[in-house]
């Protein structure tokens, strides 16, 4: 039989992978920092943390 009639089978090509596991892994990080930051689980951050609340004075009075 010549080629040219012949039936050429090809492989199927391979199914898609998927997402990559570091990517799912860095949208769940992502995901619960966002989480945990609109929550406030770290408490209070910010330069006003580490001042002392009784530094604001009110315009005319003395500090002690």
């Amino acid at each position: 039989m010549p080629r040219a009639t012949q039936e050429t089978h090809m492989a199927d090509p391979p199914d898609y992978p998927g997402t990559p596991r570091w990517v799912k892994v860095s949208g769940i990080i992502v995901v619960l920092v966002i989480a945990a930051l609109f929550t406030g689980v770290g408490g209070p951050h910010g330069p006003g943390r580490h001042l002392p609340s009784s530094s604001v004075t009110e315009p005319g009075m003395q500090q002690r």
